[in-house]
Formats: C-alpha cells, structure tokens, sequence
C-alpha cells in the first residue's frame, strides 16, 4: 500500500517551500561547528544547532519504519579522497519520536538544541577535503530546504592544519598562497571604422594591490608599466599609449610619492590598419605592489585577433587563461535602441514604456494568460481540479464558493510572484523554477501517482487536517487546500508561462517592478477566470444523480492522459541535464504503448478494478475508439529513423529531432528539419565572418515548449528551412543547459546598468546572462539577427507561429546585410 498520505504531505511542503521563497526568507536554525582532536590521525566534526522555538530538526534517521519516505534527514558526507575515511556513522543526541503533522506519520526530530558528531582520520601527507552538512526544519504547518553547510578540511604532513566554512575558520589558520597573481589582465580590440583599431588591455587588480603608471618621476623606484606591439609590416601604432588618471600618494615599499592604479585601470593603444584583419601580439611588463610587499616585474603577452577583437594570453590552448571579464562575448557595435533594419516589431513592452501606461500592460498580460491555456502545461490541470473538487462531498453552494477563491487564488499567486522583482530578483528566476530537474521529477511522480489512482488502485486523500478544517469555508484548513491546488497550478504551468511573460521579465531592470506586477495581475486574472469554471462544475455534478459506470470509463481515460503528461516532465529533467534516458523515439514508443494500452481498454480488452461489464459499444464509444487508434497509428512511426509523416501536431511535446537514437545518421529531410550549425557564440560568428553570412542566434531552451513548436511548424517549411541554411549561419544557444562550465570559465559577472553581480557556473547561466545583458530580454525562442561585424540587422522576436511573418522577417534581415556589406545587387528576395 502506497503511503499517500505521506505523499501528499510532503508535496505540501514541497510547495509551501516554494512559496516561502517569494515571501520571506526563514533562518530559524544556527549552526556552530568546531573540530576536536582525537589521536594521531584521529579527528571528530562536532556540529551544533541551536533552533528556534516550535521548530525542529530531523534526525539521521528519520523513523523506525525503513521504508518511510518524508523529510530529509540530516547528514554528513566528505568527498572521496585517498587516504581520508570517516570514523563510524553519525552520532547524535537523544531525539524525540513523535506525529508530525506535515506528513502524517511518527518521526524522529529534535527541538531547542541538538549536537552531531562524525569521527574521521586521514592517513595521507597532504590533501584539501570538501565536505556538506545537510538538513531539513520544520515546524507545525511549513518546512524548510535551507542550502547545505560547506566545508574544507586541509590536511598538511598527515596532520589536520586547517578546517573551515565559507564563512571562516573553525580549527587553524588557513595557509597563505604561496603564489601571488593579484593582477589579472585582459586584452581586446574594436574597430573604429576609419582604418583604425583600438586595442584595450585591461588590468583587474585584487583588492589591495597597485600597478605604476608608465610615467614615473624617479628612476630609482618600482618599474613603469610599458606595453610592446608585434604588428605587421603594413601595420603602425598611432600615438602613445593612453592612460586614465593616476593616483599619487606616498608608497611606503619605496618611500616617496608614486603615480599608481587601483580596482581595474584600462589602457588604450590605437593601431592603423593596412591590408588584411591580423593577428597582433600586445605584450606589457609591469609591477604590482601591496603596501607592505611587492612582485617581481612580469612580462605578459597576448594574441589578439583583430578580426573577432578576442585577445587570448601568449601560448593558451583550449580554454586556459580567461578571466571574469571573458565571461561572455564582446558585441559593442549592438545598439537595441537604434537597429540597422526595420525587421521585426518594436517590443510591446517598449511601446507600453514609452506612451501606453499600466492598464496595457495588465491587458497584455491577461492576452497572455490567455493563450496559456492552450499550452500542454496547463491542460493537465483540468482533471486533476475536477478530482479535487469532487472530494469531501461538498454541499450544494458551496462548490461554487470554494470555485471563486480557486479562482482568486490563482490571480493572487501571479501578483505575488511580481513582488521579489521589488527587491531586485533576477528575473531569471522562474526560468530556473521551470527547467529545475528535481521540480519536473516531482511532478512526473505526481503525474504518474494520479493515474494510477485514476485507474482504480487506490484513492488519494488529503492529509486529515486539511480534511476536517475543510467543514468550514471561514476554516483557515479549508483555504489552505484550496490555495496548494492553485499552488500546484502555477508551479505545472511555468515551462509554458515563462516565454509568455518572458518579454516582461527579461525587461524587470529597465522598466521598473510595477509593469511586471500588472502583467502578473492580468496574467493571473486571465488563467484563473477559467479553472473557476472548472472548479465549479463539480459542485453541479455532484448534486445529480449517480450516472453508472461511465464516469469510471471517463477517469480511466484521464489517467491514460496523465500517464502520457508525466512522460512530458521527465523528458523536460532529461533534456535538460542530457541524462539520455528520453530520447525522442524513446518518447514516441512509451506514447504509443500508452494509445494501444488506452485503446485496448475502450475494447473492453483490459480491466481495471472498478469497470462495469460493456454491454454494448455506443456510437460515442465507437468514435472515441477510432480517434484514439487513429492517434497511436499517427505516433507509432516516431521510433523509425525515416518516418513516413511528420509529427507536427505534437510539436513541442517530444524532444527535438536531433536528440535522437539515431544521432549523427542520416535522415530524411522532410521531416527532420534543420539543425543549429554551431552552439557556441564565438565559433559562429568567427564562421559568420569567413563566410561572408549574418548571424541568426537562437537563444531556446532544452524545456521551451515554443522553441520545439518553431523548429518543427516553421522552420520545417521549405522557404523558412532553405532561407536560414543559404543565407544564415545558425547558432542555437541554450540558457537552461545545466552542464558545468571549465572552471576557467566561471566567474562572477556585473552587470554595468545596474552594477548588480551574478555567477556564472553552467552553460546556461552563460547564455542566459548573454541574453538579458545584450538584449534585455530573457524568454525562449528570442531570434536576433546580426551582421558579420556584430550589427543588429532588425528588432528581435520571439515566438512567431506565422511562417509567413517568420520569413518575412529573415528577408528583411537578409536585405539589411547586404547593404551594409556594400553588396548593391538585388536579392533573391527583391527580385521575386
């Protein structure tokens, strides 16, 4: 027997964690960790929480039941290292075992205060160990996820010579570096259009230190910072190199007054330029000093080609070398407010800025929510309200009341989701909520629980206290249940809602917070109008009579439908992390298995517990029959590698064509579409520039229902398909791609509108930031055309079903680059 209750109890968790998020940020447990030696080699981690009252925190082992499944126990695990093995399990004090109301079952917690102990000894020499401390808190009606507690240990000759966290040291002091570079720097170069490059080398100093000027008064102090040029013979170095202003204050390594630059001092070198764009080595030998030691003088040099303006340091390979401010490509010559083109609309959100106000903005929004309804992330949502609704036998009247605040909260959560962009969120975040892997597991368990309760096996019940508060509608229980449905509803429907409001977001910063509320707000109002008919309509059918068997029938279909949908979500985790696991004729074969399961069952061929005997197959059931036979017939092919039609009535549902099993094959054009060239900025546009073509980036997303429906409705269409494989280089950017940058790669970047920072870890946090910082925009698909020089042909666009306006588009960029280029003939395009 399923333990549903549990379930159910941690879902509400799930979810009311969610929303604390937006809400306020809870801090009810502090940790107080500290080493003790034991021996030798011998060592004990002792942590110590202290919580806050009616809080408390689960134990390393949460029930005495094996197989209990409910909050996350506390733990404490070290990366695997040679050498290094813990001592024992995990000691804890004596715990309390009681009912916890958030998932309905005897558990193991404490309450005040409660001291861990993990034993370990390292046999090695030397070694730097990384360690986390996980847990979970609660109190009587929410819980907690709060992030892991980091730690290292460093292990120096066989002895423990350092531990700490992220916030300091708790044993030792940490050793020094040995090896200083608090000076870091970066070259690159722009084309000023006159036959000159500007090349601009930037020094990004640690805190502390100071790099000379290149001119000092004294010879007998440090060395001027110099910079050499390696041109080509047709090459020249127009004037000096220019400096900013120095600082010039007493410098107690040389005891006297020195002209110095401290934070991130920038020097400009113009070159004239004759002949081909080159490769150019810029060389510069400097000094650093701190006030109370300095490094010897170091010569650094760079490769910088001026034809891409990337500067590369002298000797990398691969991706070795790139610093905070590589972080993401250069395109200084993108100008949103002033495009070289007329392709494309002006933003709606810029036109609502400038001379619509507020009140468009809500109808844009309420237009959006709108359209949501017809995405395949809200239509789940409909048997899953009717089953909610139909439970507790609700009187008459009251169905209609518990409708309008289902209806209420679905707006209400909308509005509030709007309010952390008061307080300077990144408007990134619900990209991050609806392409999180754990959150798409979460529901396709969910999804894949519903069913199976559709099919008869068990019957999914509330927790009992939201069952007995739910007698009365002024019981805050009652409003509590209602509120996770509508919860539950805005959670399922951000993979598909996130592009819609995309725009809005990804214009958070430069807008301003009210429009996004008001977007929010007619968003909401618009999706909820509705799921307030929905939600009611059980309150009627509860109050007729009993109609027999076909209402089983009727649920058995929706759990073939939920089946299907739960598919959808794992697929969404495994496109995202690329696990492999869903490839898309793997998605095609576990849908048709589930069409010939459904079919069977309206044949009467299979039963499930609750089915009445068929007596006689009315025209309906017939019909339904057909439709459904016909459907799986339509989706059986998808397995094949040359299938006999398209598949675009389901697009955006399957992964893409090319995350296929047979990857790398041939396939039948027809029905495959095109493929991006390139997924790297940098490798399409240096392509963009060798062949002579404008650059279509596609910024999409593993998840982006809309990106999948443009690959396979628009650009399958032969214009469309034969437009961007002839005249465009194509590079398809992925800002929710979980996997890890090189290390070298990661930094923290800032942005300068606003000076805020964020981390860059994966290769979709780059491609995301790339996105809002260039074009202050953050939803999927977004198209922007540029030039080989990195010229906005046109306005950017997202999501455009009509094939005709989407090539019309393309044309218009097409046109755009060729009277940059100087290409005076007329166009395919203009000729037709």
């Amino acid at each position: 027997m399923l333990k549903l209750k549990a379930t159910f109890g941690l879902l509400a968790s799930l979810l009311l964690i969610s929303w604390s998020g937006f809400a306020q940020i809870e801090e009810p447990v502090t940790w107080d960790l500290s080493i003790e030696k034991k021996a030798n080699n011998e060592f004990e981690l002792v942590a110590k929480a202290s919580i806050e009252a009616k809080w408390h925190v689960y134990a390393s082992v949460i029930s005495d039941d094996p197989d209990a499944f409910g909050p996350i126990p506390t733990t404490v695990v070290f990366k695997d290292t040679l050498g290094f093995t813990t001592i024992g399990s995990l000691k804890e004090g004596e715990h309390i075992t009681h009912y916890d109301p958030n998932f309905e079952m005897d558990l193991n917690y404490f309450e005040d205060e409660v001291e861990f102990r993990q034993g370990f000894k390292f046999e090695g020499q030397s070694a730097e160990i990384e360690g986390q401390l996980d847990y979970m808190a609660c109190d009587d009606s929410k819980c907690i996820f709060p992030d892991p507690i980091y730690f290292t240990l460093i292990f120096n000759e066989g002895d423990l010579a350092y531990a700490g966290t992220d916030d300091g040291g708790i044993y030792g002091k940490k050793p020094e570096p040995e090896i200083y570079e608090p000076a870091k720097w970066n070259f690159s170069s722009m084309d000023n259009g006159d036959g000159t490059h500007t090349i601009k080398m930037v020094c990004n100093l640690d805190e502390g230190w100071h790099l000379y000027s290149q001119h000092l008064d004294n010879n007998e102090g440090p060395v001027p910072t110099s910079f050499i040029f390696t041109l080509p013979d047709s090459y020249a170095t127009v004037g000096e190199t220019e400096e900013e202003t120095p600082i010039v204050h007493y410098d107690p390594n040389f005891m006297m007054d020195l002209a110095y630059f401290e934070g991130s001092p920038v020097f400009l070198q113009k070159i004239k330029v004759d002949g081909d764009l080159a490769t150019i080595t810029a060389g510069v030998d400097f000094m650093v000093c701190n006030d109370e030691m300095c490094l010897p003088p170091e010569l650094v040099e760079f490769n910088v080609n001026l034809a891409t303006g990337m500067g590369q340091p002298v000797g990398y390979e691969g991706e070795e070398g790139v610093t905070a401010d590589d972080l993401l490509p250069a395109l200084p010559m993108v100008n949103l407010d002033n495009p070289e083109g007329s392709c494309g609309a002006e933003s709606s959100i810029n036109e609502v800025k400038s001379n619509k106000g507020i009140w468009n903005v809500f109808l844009l929004g309420f237009f959006g929510g709108l359209i949501a309804l017809l995405t395949p992330c809200v239509f789940p949502m409909i048997p899953l309200t009717v089953s909610f609704f139909t439970k507790g036998g609700q009187e008459k009247g009251s169905g209609i009341r518990k409708a309008l605040l289902y209806g209420f909260f679905i707006a209400l959560i909308y509005v509030l989701l709007s309010v952390p962009f008061h307080f300077g969120t990144d408007p990134e975040t619900l990209n991050l909520i609806a392409t999180s892997a754990w959150l798409n597991l979460i529901f396709f368990v969910l999804f894949v629980v519903f069913a199976i309760s559709f099919f008869g096996y068990f019957e999914i019940t509330l927790p009992n206290g939201l069952l007995n508060k739910a007698d009365s509608a002024s019981n805050v229980g009652g409003l509590a249940g209602i509120f996770f449905m509508a919860l539950t509803l805005a959670l399922v429907s951000f993979s598909c809602t996130g592009p819609i409001l995309g725009t809005v977001l990804g214009n958070a910063l430069k807008n301003g917070p009210w429009p996004i509320t008001a977007a929010m707000a007619g968003f909401g109002v618009a999706l909820g109008l509705p799921f307030t008919l929905f939600a009611a309509f059980p309150s009627v059918l509860n109050s007729m009579p009993k109609s027999g068997g076909w209402l089983n029938s009727v649920k058995v279909v929706l759990g073939f439908v939920e089946l299907a949908l739960a598919v959808k979500f794992l697929s969404n985790a495994d496109l995202v992390y690329q696990w492999g696991i869903l490839e898309r004729e793997t998605f095609f074969l576990i849908w048709a298995i589930i069409g010939l399961g459904l079919t069977l069952y309206l044949l009467g061929v299979l039963k499930f517990p609750h089915d009445s005997p068929i007596k006689k197959f009315s025209l309906f059931r017939v019909g339904f029959v057909a439709l459904v036979a016909a459907f799986t017939i339509y989706v059986a092919p998808g397995v094949l590698q040359s299938p006999p039609w398209n598949h675009n009535l389901l697009s955006g549902f399957p992964p893409p064509s090319f995350y296929s099993w047979y990857a790398g094959d041939s396939h039948d054009g027809d029905h495959e579409g095109i493929h991006p060239e390139f997924m790297d900025f940098d490798e399409a546009m240096a392509h963009a520039k060798e062949v002579n073509k404008p650059l279509l980036v596609d910024f999409t997303g593993w998840a982006c229902v809309n990106c999948r429906k443009m690959e396979e409705t628009v650009w399958t269409d032969p214009t469309v398909a034969e437009t961007i494989k002839n005249d465009f280089v194509l590079v398809s950017l992925y800002v929710d791609d979980k996997n890890s940058l090189p290390e070298e790669k990661q930094g923290v970047f800032t942005f300068e509108s606003t000076g805020k920072t964020k981390r860059i870890r994966t290769i979709g946090n780059k491609w995301a930031t790339f996105q809002n910082h260039y074009f202050n925009n953050n939803s999927q698909p977004y198209y922007v055309m540029l030039s080989p020089d990195g010229e906005l042909l046109g306005n950017p666009v997202g999501y455009t079903p009509d094939v005709s306006e989407y090539q019309s588009y393309l044309e218009c960029g097409v046109e755009t680059n060729n009277k940059l280029s100087g290409n005076t003939e007329s166009s395919q395009f203009a000729a037709e």
